[in-house]
């Protein structure tokens, strides 16, 4: 069962950054591309907490997100294509004294079929490459919508 740990620096604050990821509109594959807006569908969403399925045709997940802590976005796994047991995502926000903030995401991914065994088996080995460069992106992304 893959775990990535990735770490990214932005000028963007907390707020800003879960407002980023618990934006379900139209665009939601700007900033997250492995996301695409015709695979969106929001299912309910509450003041802290939503259930969402998204991805693509070829990979797919419904998430519970909770946002219920201001520095901790928590996705959970709740069905999939691909992915079930443990999956998910956790986004934690560290402020940082030069006014920056430190986005840690920890990406578990646990395959309930051969498929999803086979691509997990792929993530452990280029997932850190590839989900690094996919978070740096969705940082640009939420950067450049606050102007920073």
């Amino acid at each position: 069962m893959p775990t990535i740990h990735l770490k990214q620096t932005t000028t963007a604050t907390p707020e800003q950054f879960v407002a980023g990821l618990t934006d379900f509109g139209p665009g939601r594959s700007e900033l997250f591309g492995l996301s695409t807006d015709e695979q969106l569908k929001v299912h309910h969403k509450g003041a802290t907490e939503a259930d969402v399925t998204e991805g693509s045709s070829a990979i797919w997940e419904r998430l519970h997100y909770d946002w219920s802590d201001p520095d901790r976005v928590v996705l959970t796994t709740t069905d999939s294509n691909t992915w079930g047991g443990a999956s998910g995502h956790t986004y934690t926000f560290t402020r940082r004294p030069d006014g920056t903030t430190e986005v840690n995401v920890v990406v578990v991914r646990e395959g309930k079929n051969a498929k999803g065994r086979l691509v997990g088996l792929v993530i452990g080995i280029v997932g850190k490459r590839v989900l690094g460069r996919q978070l740096s992106r969705t940082v640009k992304a939420i950067e450049a919508r606050h102007g920073k």
